[in-house]
């Protein structure tokens, strides 16, 4: 079993409590802080925990925990992750890791020189759909991987701090971005490095100061582009949805809002439908297991056995800072118009690739540019001829 201190009792919080101590049986929270008492003790009381506090470093320090959660707004995660290092406590943090790349470097560097063990909660590249088509990419179902794109757009996050720029660092690209970045960047190669970004926002309806809508495309240095949409503005509820190809093939995947489910009612004794559904009234897309389809319970499973491992699990803060790097190129660009670098002060992937070549051989004398089969049978071929450069059409009988 083991034993975590929770940094948060809201939102995030209460879905982490729910799928940590639900999907292996044994974890459990034993301590839990919050910055309002009365959030702290419900939350005791909802799920069975010994000790509830307002001090944060009293929770973190506390003689029974093994391992601190922090599900808190983005200004606090590096005090907690500091009162980590300095009680040598094993942590996991909600993304994103920092407000921008350099707060992130610093508790990167912290938790490195302490030794502790380090996950980074990047929920969706846990869910069912993204861990079996990561599988199918890695296996080369796809060929080369030459384009990944990443949608998450709703009709804005849950808690009033989310919209005060200072305290959470950005608006929809830093809450939402983070999410398609990793995504996007697993399919492409984590270890393939993002080299500079070009990037479209704008505060379109939010009466706010930082951006409520974004897209993006990120370079890497194979010649993979990635791309992002997010946006607080969209209505209808919360849309995720992945897009990857390759030269051998594409994978969609809808991994909330249109996944199957669907209902219809009239609102009588209708309840919750799904995170950030914003009716319960005629045309509904429930979701069949919450905590699943987002990948909570995978992402925990695997935080929990690579700690009881010694083993460094998938997401570490080492990606939550990448991520990060690629958010500040991000955010640059929105601002000066054009494509900006993107700036690592650690790389620990790849160095020195050049672009991948999009020559396919045919024969000694030919590229294929594309081979298909007719609607009346024939299979055609088109070359291209290596000297001349000249375009053929070849039919095979």
């Amino acid at each position: 079993m083991i034993r975590i201190a929770m940094l948060g009792s809201g939102f995030i919080g209460r879905f982490y409590a729910d799928s940590l101590q639900g999907y292996r049986n044994k974890d459990k929270i034993v301590s839990v802080y919050s910055r309002k008492e009365e959030s702290a003790k419900k939350f005791a009381a909802d799920y069975n925990c010994e000790h509830y506090t307002t001090n944060m470093e009293e929770a973190i320090a506390h003689a029974n925990v093994d391992m601190v959660c922090i599900s808190l707004p983005n200004n606090l995660h590096e005090e907690a992750v500091m009162l980590c290092c300095k009680h040598n406590k094993a942590v996991m943090t909600t993304k994103p890791l920092g407000r921008n790349a350099a707060e992130a470097y610093r508790m990167l560097q912290a938790v490195e020189e302490a030794g502790i063990f380090n996950g980074y909660l990047e929920d969706l590249v846990y869910t069912p759909k993204f861990l079996k088509a990561h599988e199918s990419v890695k296996n080369g179902a796809l060929g080369r991987i030459l384009w990944a794109k990443s949608r998450e757009t709703h009709p804005g996050p849950h808690s009033d701090w989310f919209w005060n720029i200072e305290l959470a660092g950005g608006g929809c690209i830093l809450d939402l971005g983070c999410h398609c970045v990793e995504i996007t960047r697993s399919y492409i190669g984590k270890d393939i490095l993002p080299t500079e970004v070009m990037c479209w926002a704008d505060t379109q309806v939010k009466p706010i100061d930082a951006e409520d809508h974004a897209i993006a495309l990120i370079k890497y240095e194979t010649g993979a582009i990635a791309q992002f949409e997010v946006s607080w503005t969209f209505r209808g509820g919360l849309d995720l949805r992945d897009e990857v190809m390759g030269s051998e093939g594409t994978i969609w995947i809808n991994n909330f809002l249109r996944t199957g489910f669907e209902m219809f009612t009239t609102g009588k004794g209708a309840d919750y439908v799904s995170e950030k559904a914003e009716s319960n009234t005629g045309w509904l897309f429930p979701v069949g297991d919450e905590l699943n389809e987002l990948g909570y319970n995978h992402m925990f499973m695997d935080m929990f056995n690579a700690y009881e491992s010694n083993k460094a699990p998938k997401e570490t803060f080492y990606d939550g800072y990448v991520v990060n790097a690629v958010l500040d190129a991000a955010y640059k660009s929105a601002k000066t118009k054009l494509w900006e670098p993107v700036h690592l002060d650690v790389w620990r992937g790849k160095t020195g690739l050049s672009k991948q070549s999009h020559l396919t051989e045919y024969d000694a004398d030919h590229y294929l540019v594309k081979e298909e089969v007719t609607h009346y049978g024939a299979k055609k071929l088109i070359l291209k001829n290596k000297k001349t450069g000249k375009i053929e059409e070849r039919i095979l009988e």
